[in-house]
Formats: C-alpha cells, sequence, structure tokens
C-alpha cells in the first residue's frame, strides 16, 4: 500500500516526480513545459527522468521546485471572466 508522495520509502527522484506531476495535474500542463520553463530542458528529459536513465542534480531540482512555488497554479483564482 503506498500514499503517494508522502510515502517514506519514495526515493528523492521518485519524490521530484511526484512533486511535478502534481503541479501539472493542478496547473493543467505536461511535465515537459515545467521542465522546460524551468530549467530549459529539452523535450525527451521528463521521459528519460521518469524512465530512471537519466536524473537532475540537486542543483537542478532545486530550481526546478523554485520555479513551480514561484509560478503556483492559478487554480481557484477569480480572474476576470
Amino acid at each position: 500500500m503506498t500514499n503517494g508522495g508522502n510515502n517514506p520509502h519514495n526515493t528523492p527522484m521518485e519524490q521530484l516526480i511526484a512533486e511535478v506531476e502534481a503541479y501539472c495535474a493542478a496547473a493543467g500542463t505536461s511535465p515537459q513545459k515545467v521542465l522546460r520553463a524551468a530549467i530549459g530542458a529539452n523535450w525527451k528529459q521528463w521521459k528519460s527522468w521518469k524512465a530512471g536513465r537519466s536524473s537532475p542534480t540537486m542543483r537542478v531540482a532545486d530550481r526546478l521546485r523554485q520555479w513551480m512555488a514561484d509560478h503556483p497554479p492559478a487554480i481557484g483564482r477569480e480572474d476576470a471572466a
């Protein structure tokens, strides 16, 4: 039984992937677009991370997390109609 991103047995990479997926679900965008905007990643980077063929440095992961924090999803916002 798992409890999503809160599982203490998740690896740091699994945790990062869960964070990005949750952000993208809330923002209505794709992980590829977020990685491109946040860290200038190529379009195949997400697939490589998910497959375990590569992973970001801690510095890159921190930049990605900071970008997501600086660009919160627009959920619940009452923008002009």
